[in-house]
């Protein structure tokens, strides 16, 4: 059995798991937003044994017949709606979020990722640090919540030349990669609110390197004359995109920088500059593929795929 720790609303979810259904794997979707209303997780134990099973849509799945586990996107652990009470709202929560914790641990599975090691690389500082490590380029950054410290870095690189972006992209919160303008400037106080990444603006084109392992799928976006050069995300309808080969020593400083991370799969974002230098800017453990595969034809859902089933048949076979 492959257990898909996902929601199926994920369109990157739902066509891997139509894809490995198709080829007679076994699938079980765990959404976390429903183990505390439409779902749940039994457990009971006795000495020498345990027993954990997932109750969803009916059908009770025995966990201990999983073999992969596909950790791709969680939407936290909400309690039932009717739960209103802030505080029993928060019990509930921790409740939840403390099982089904305890459960993921428990399982012996062939991760694409770890768990533990996609939670500690989805933290830019960490991912940062590794970076430069390996001794990728990486852009002069800043993380600040003191709004001196911030006029004074604008200041020294100059306006026009820093860009804003968030350390993680909530879509309850959406921020894109933002160049500071003179207003920006002027509201630079606020930076006290929060820590505040601020880097120097690199120019260039980006590079989408969708890494599986260890296989490179890199998809070049040049957004360079497009309405919104800082954030190729925004402005895909405009940029030209197209399917790239790496330098060798790029491809193999990514790799090294995968098996720190203790990665399996990850989007990793770089920018090639006009001197030929591929700068660092960060690595999605759970990053989208699917935009890559339907502009430049490049079968990264079929590495996905593969993956996730060579790793259910070795462990069956074993």
């Amino acid at each position: 059995m492959i257990l898909v720790v996902s929601f199926p609303e994920d369109d990157h979810t739902a066509v891997v798991v139509e894809r490995l259904r198709a080829l007679d794997h076994e699938v079980v979707v765990l959404d976390t937003a429903t183990l505390g209303s439409t779902e749940s997780l039994e457990l009971a134990y006795a000495t020498g044994e345990a027993d954990m099973r997932l109750h969803a849509a009916g059908v009770e799945h025995d966990l201990q017949d999983a073999t992969v586990g596909w950790w791709r996107r969680l939407r936290g652990t909400p309690p039932d709606p009717s739960v209103t009470d802030p505080a029993a709202f928060g019990f509930a929560v921790s409740e939840i979020t403390e099982v089904f914790e305890g459960v993921i641990a428990s399982l012996p599975l062939a991760w694409v990722n770890d768990p533990r090691s996609d939670g500690a690389a989805h933290h830019k500082p960490w991912q940062w640090a590794v970076a430069a490590d390996l001794g990728f380029a990486l852009p002069r950054t800043i993380v600040t919540r003191d709004p001196d410290r911030a006029r004074a870095f604008v200041a020294e690189l100059g306006l026009g030349r820093v860009v804003t972006k968030a350390f993680i992209a909530r879509a309850d919160a959406w921020r894109e990669t933002h160049v500071l303008d003179a207003d920006d400037v002027g509201r630079l106080d606020q930076v006290r609110f929060a820590p505040t990444i601020l880097q120097e603006y690199v120019p260039g084109v980006d590079l989408r390197i969708t890494m599986i392992d260890g296989a490179a799928y890199a998809t070049e976006i040049d957004a360079t004359a497009t309405s919104l050069p800082s954030d190729m995300r925004m402005v895909l309808d405009e940029a030209a995109v197209r399917p790239v080969t790496l330098p060798d020593a790029v491809l193999t400083q990514v790799r090294t920088l995968m098996g720190r991370l203790g990665l399996v799969y990850g989007a990793v974002d770089l920018r090639r500059t006009p001197t030929g230098e591929h700068v660092f800017f960060e690595v999605n453990p759970a990053g989208l593929w699917q935009f890559c595969e339907d502009l430049t034809g490049l079968p990264i859902t079929d590495a996905v795929v593969a993956a996730l089933a060579r790793r259910d048949r070795a462990r069956v076979m074993t």
